[in-house]
Protein backbone atom coordinates (compact mmCIF):
# COMPACT_ATOMS: atom_id res chain seq x y z
CA UNK A 1 0.00 0.00 0.00
CA UNK A 2 1.24 3.48 -0.90
CA UNK A 3 0.91 5.65 2.19
CA UNK A 4 2.45 9.10 2.36
CA UNK A 5 3.64 10.56 5.63
CA UNK A 6 0.97 12.52 7.46
CA UNK A 7 1.55 16.09 8.64
CA UNK A 8 2.52 15.33 12.26
CA UNK A 9 5.05 12.77 11.03
CA UNK A 10 6.49 15.28 8.57
CA UNK A 11 7.00 17.81 11.36
CA UNK A 12 8.51 15.17 13.65
CA UNK A 13 10.95 14.06 10.97
CA UNK A 14 11.89 17.61 10.00
CA UNK A 15 12.87 18.10 13.63
CA UNK A 16 14.76 14.79 13.75
CA UNK A 17 16.69 15.35 10.53
CA UNK A 18 17.49 18.93 11.54
CA UNK A 19 18.87 17.62 14.83
CA UNK A 20 21.01 15.13 12.89
CA UNK A 21 22.24 17.95 10.64
CA UNK A 22 23.31 20.01 13.65
CA UNK A 23 25.07 16.99 15.13
CA UNK A 24 27.07 16.57 11.93
CA UNK A 25 28.00 20.26 11.95
CA UNK A 26 29.10 20.01 15.57
CA UNK A 27 31.21 16.92 14.80
CA UNK A 28 32.84 18.13 11.58
CA UNK A 29 36.59 18.82 11.85
CA UNK A 30 36.40 22.14 9.99
CA UNK A 31 33.48 24.40 9.06
CA UNK A 32 35.48 25.57 6.05
CA UNK A 33 35.91 22.03 4.69
CA UNK A 34 34.56 21.45 1.19
CA UNK A 35 31.32 19.47 0.95
CA UNK A 36 32.12 16.54 -1.41
CA UNK A 37 28.59 16.38 -2.80
CA UNK A 38 28.28 20.18 -3.16
CA UNK A 39 31.80 21.02 -4.41
CA UNK A 40 31.15 24.76 -4.71
CA UNK A 41 30.27 24.97 -1.02
CA UNK A 42 32.06 24.68 2.27
CA UNK A 43 30.23 23.24 5.26
CA UNK A 44 29.75 26.80 6.49
CA UNK A 45 28.06 27.67 3.16
CA UNK A 46 25.80 24.65 3.52
CA UNK A 47 24.84 25.66 7.06
CA UNK A 48 23.94 29.15 5.91
CA UNK A 49 21.93 27.77 2.99
CA UNK A 50 19.94 25.45 5.24
CA UNK A 51 19.34 28.02 7.99
CA UNK A 52 18.37 30.93 5.76
CA UNK A 53 16.24 28.68 3.58
CA UNK A 54 14.16 27.44 6.52
CA UNK A 55 13.58 31.02 7.67
CA UNK A 56 12.50 31.99 4.15
CA UNK A 57 10.03 29.11 3.93
CA UNK A 58 8.64 29.93 7.35
CA UNK A 59 7.73 33.39 6.08
CA UNK A 60 6.31 32.00 2.81
CA UNK A 61 4.05 29.56 4.65
CA UNK A 62 2.92 32.20 7.14
CA UNK A 63 2.01 34.60 4.30
CA UNK A 64 -0.74 32.27 3.07
CA UNK A 65 -2.02 31.87 -0.51
CA UNK A 66 -0.19 33.96 -3.09
CA UNK A 67 0.47 33.86 -6.83
CA UNK A 68 3.81 35.61 -6.35
CA UNK A 69 6.67 34.77 -4.04
CA UNK A 70 6.29 36.71 -0.78
CA UNK A 71 9.04 39.10 0.23
CA UNK A 72 11.29 37.16 2.60
CA UNK A 73 13.89 39.85 3.17
CA UNK A 74 12.82 39.93 6.83
CA UNK A 75 14.24 36.42 7.15
CA UNK A 76 17.72 37.84 6.64
CA UNK A 77 17.26 40.96 8.74
CA UNK A 78 18.83 41.36 12.15
CA UNK A 79 22.18 40.08 13.39
CA UNK A 80 24.56 38.47 10.92
CA UNK A 81 24.81 34.70 10.73
CA UNK A 82 27.16 33.62 13.54
CA UNK A 83 30.63 32.44 12.67
CA UNK A 84 31.52 30.61 15.88
CA UNK A 85 30.42 26.98 15.82
CA UNK A 86 28.34 26.81 18.98
CA UNK A 87 26.44 29.97 18.11
CA UNK A 88 25.99 28.75 14.53
CA UNK A 89 24.44 25.49 15.72
CA UNK A 90 22.07 27.45 17.97
CA UNK A 91 21.13 29.68 15.03
CA UNK A 92 20.34 26.56 12.99
CA UNK A 93 18.05 25.27 15.74
CA UNK A 94 16.24 28.61 15.79
CA UNK A 95 15.84 28.49 11.99
CA UNK A 96 14.23 25.06 12.19
CA UNK A 97 11.92 26.19 14.96
CA UNK A 98 10.73 29.17 12.91
CA UNK A 99 9.82 26.83 10.05
CA UNK A 100 8.09 24.32 12.32
CA UNK A 101 6.12 27.05 14.11
CA UNK A 102 4.90 28.45 10.79
CA UNK A 103 3.89 25.01 9.51
CA UNK A 104 2.02 24.13 12.71
CA UNK A 105 0.22 27.47 12.74
CA UNK A 106 -0.83 27.15 9.11
CA UNK A 107 -1.85 23.49 9.09
CA UNK A 108 -1.40 21.09 6.16
CA UNK A 109 -4.21 22.38 3.94
CA UNK A 110 -3.35 26.07 4.08
CA UNK A 111 -2.41 27.46 0.67
CA UNK A 112 0.88 29.21 0.02
CA UNK A 113 3.20 30.16 -2.81
CA UNK A 114 5.46 27.40 -4.13
CA UNK A 115 7.82 27.12 -7.08
CA UNK A 116 6.00 24.01 -8.40
CA UNK A 117 2.60 25.16 -9.77
CA UNK A 118 2.94 22.99 -12.89
CA UNK A 119 3.70 19.83 -10.92
CA UNK A 120 1.40 17.24 -9.35
CA UNK A 121 2.11 18.53 -5.85
CA UNK A 122 -0.40 20.93 -4.26
CA UNK A 123 0.53 24.47 -3.31
CA UNK A 124 -0.05 23.95 0.39
CA UNK A 125 1.83 24.05 3.66
CA UNK A 126 1.59 20.26 3.76
CA UNK A 127 3.41 19.95 0.43
CA UNK A 128 6.01 22.44 1.64
CA UNK A 129 6.59 20.33 4.75
CA UNK A 130 6.96 17.23 2.59
CA UNK A 131 9.56 18.89 0.37
CA UNK A 132 11.35 20.52 3.27
CA UNK A 133 11.83 17.14 4.91
CA UNK A 134 13.56 15.87 1.79
CA UNK A 135 15.80 18.92 1.41
CA UNK A 136 16.87 18.79 5.05
CA UNK A 137 17.46 15.03 4.82
CA UNK A 138 19.61 15.36 1.71
CA UNK A 139 21.73 18.13 3.23
CA UNK A 140 22.07 16.14 6.44
CA UNK A 141 23.67 13.42 4.34
CA UNK A 142 25.96 16.06 2.78
CA UNK A 143 27.01 17.34 6.21
CA UNK A 144 27.56 13.83 7.51
CA UNK A 145 29.97 13.18 4.65
CA UNK A 146 32.08 16.12 5.85
CA UNK A 147 31.96 14.83 9.43
CA UNK A 148 32.78 11.26 8.35
CA UNK A 149 29.48 9.99 9.77
CA UNK A 150 27.35 9.46 6.65
CA UNK A 151 24.37 7.16 7.24
CA UNK A 152 21.78 5.65 4.87
CA UNK A 153 18.66 7.74 4.55
CA UNK A 154 15.98 6.72 7.07
CA UNK A 155 13.62 4.28 5.35
CA UNK A 156 10.37 6.10 6.11
CA UNK A 157 11.85 9.37 4.85
CA UNK A 158 13.31 7.81 1.71
CA UNK A 159 10.08 5.99 0.80
CA UNK A 160 8.10 9.20 1.00
CA UNK A 161 10.93 11.03 -0.73
CA UNK A 162 10.75 8.97 -3.92
CA UNK A 163 7.16 9.93 -4.58
CA UNK A 164 7.72 13.50 -3.37
CA UNK A 165 10.53 13.99 -5.86
CA UNK A 166 8.56 12.49 -8.73
CA UNK A 167 5.37 14.52 -8.19
CA UNK A 168 7.13 17.78 -7.27
CA UNK A 169 10.40 17.87 -9.20
CA UNK A 170 9.63 15.66 -12.22
CA UNK A 171 5.96 16.24 -13.01
CA UNK A 172 5.47 19.22 -15.30
CA UNK A 173 3.32 20.52 -18.14
CA UNK A 174 6.40 21.47 -20.17
CA UNK A 175 6.80 19.44 -23.35
CA UNK A 176 9.35 16.62 -23.27
CA UNK A 177 11.85 17.40 -26.07
CA UNK A 178 12.60 13.77 -26.96
CA UNK A 179 10.71 10.68 -28.05
CA UNK A 180 7.88 9.75 -25.64
CA UNK A 181 8.99 7.28 -23.01
CA UNK A 182 7.92 5.48 -19.87
CA UNK A 183 10.19 4.94 -16.88
CA UNK A 184 9.40 2.62 -14.00
CA UNK A 185 10.99 3.08 -10.58
CA UNK A 186 10.86 0.02 -8.31
CA UNK A 187 12.14 0.10 -4.74
CA UNK A 188 13.01 -2.96 -2.74
CA UNK A 189 10.76 -1.79 0.09
CA UNK A 190 7.83 -2.82 -2.11
CA UNK A 191 6.60 0.24 -4.00
CA UNK A 192 6.72 1.25 -7.66
CA UNK A 193 5.95 4.30 -9.79
CA UNK A 194 5.71 5.01 -13.52
CA UNK A 195 6.83 8.30 -15.08
CA UNK A 196 5.45 9.07 -18.53
CA UNK A 197 7.14 11.83 -20.58
CA UNK A 198 5.79 13.14 -23.88
CA UNK A 199 4.73 16.33 -25.66
CA UNK A 200 2.19 17.06 -22.90
CA UNK A 201 4.83 16.99 -20.18
CA UNK A 202 5.63 14.50 -17.43
CA UNK A 203 3.16 12.76 -15.18
CA UNK A 204 3.58 10.17 -12.43
CA UNK A 205 1.32 7.28 -11.46
CA UNK A 206 1.65 4.60 -8.82
CA UNK A 207 2.08 1.06 -10.12
CA UNK A 208 -0.27 -1.44 -8.45
CA UNK A 209 1.40 -4.22 -6.49
CA UNK A 210 1.67 -7.57 -8.34
CA UNK A 211 -1.54 -9.55 -8.09
CA UNK A 212 -3.76 -6.51 -7.45
CA UNK A 213 -6.32 -5.08 -9.92
CA UNK A 214 -4.59 -3.35 -12.82
CA UNK A 215 -1.17 -4.79 -12.11
CA UNK A 216 -1.20 -7.00 -15.21
CA UNK A 217 -2.44 -4.30 -17.60
CA UNK A 218 0.73 -2.20 -17.87
CA UNK A 219 2.85 -2.41 -20.98
CA UNK A 220 6.59 -2.86 -20.34
CA UNK A 221 8.46 0.35 -19.59
CA UNK A 222 11.13 1.73 -21.91
CA UNK A 223 13.49 1.98 -18.94
CA UNK A 224 13.34 0.84 -15.34
CA UNK A 225 15.39 0.87 -12.16
CA UNK A 226 15.43 -1.32 -9.07
CA UNK A 227 17.07 -0.20 -5.84
CA UNK A 228 16.34 0.75 -2.28
CA UNK A 229 14.42 4.00 -1.89
CA UNK A 230 17.45 5.68 -0.36
CA UNK A 231 19.73 4.62 -3.21
CA UNK A 232 17.22 5.89 -5.76
CA UNK A 233 17.09 9.31 -4.09
CA UNK A 234 20.86 9.61 -3.70
CA UNK A 235 21.84 8.19 -7.10
CA UNK A 236 18.89 8.54 -9.46
CA UNK A 237 17.44 11.84 -8.25
CA UNK A 238 20.06 14.00 -6.55
CA UNK A 239 23.39 12.77 -7.93
CA UNK A 240 24.98 12.01 -4.55
CA UNK A 241 25.94 8.49 -5.68
CA UNK A 242 26.84 7.14 -9.14
CA UNK A 243 23.95 5.87 -11.25
CA UNK A 244 25.52 2.44 -11.41
CA UNK A 245 24.42 1.67 -7.85
CA UNK A 246 20.96 1.20 -9.40
CA UNK A 247 19.96 -1.95 -11.25
CA UNK A 248 18.86 -0.63 -14.64
CA UNK A 249 17.09 -2.20 -17.60
CA UNK A 250 16.21 -0.71 -20.99
CA UNK A 251 17.43 2.39 -22.76
CA UNK A 252 19.83 4.13 -20.35
CA UNK A 253 19.82 7.23 -22.56
CA UNK A 254 16.32 7.99 -21.22
CA UNK A 255 17.44 8.49 -17.64
CA UNK A 256 20.42 10.52 -18.82
CA UNK A 257 18.02 12.75 -20.78
CA UNK A 258 15.80 13.06 -17.69
CA UNK A 259 18.74 14.12 -15.53
CA UNK A 260 19.79 16.74 -18.10
CA UNK A 261 16.24 18.06 -18.70
CA UNK A 262 15.51 21.51 -17.27
CA UNK A 263 11.93 22.28 -18.33
CA UNK A 264 10.58 25.80 -18.28
CA UNK A 265 6.86 26.45 -17.94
Amino acid sequence: MHKILDFPDLLRLIDERSTAFRAAVAAAPDLDAQVPTCPDWTLRDLVRHLGEGRRNWGIIVAAGPSEVRPDTSAALAGPAVPTEREALVAWLAESTQQLLDALREAGPDSGCWTWWPASQAPQTAGAVARHQLQEITLHTYDAQLVAGTAQPLPTEVALDGVEEFLVTCCATTAAWPHEPATVDYHVTEGRSWRLRVDAEGARVTRIPAPGTPGSADLAPADFSTVSSAGELILAGFYGRLPLDVLKMEGDRQIIEQLIAWEPEV
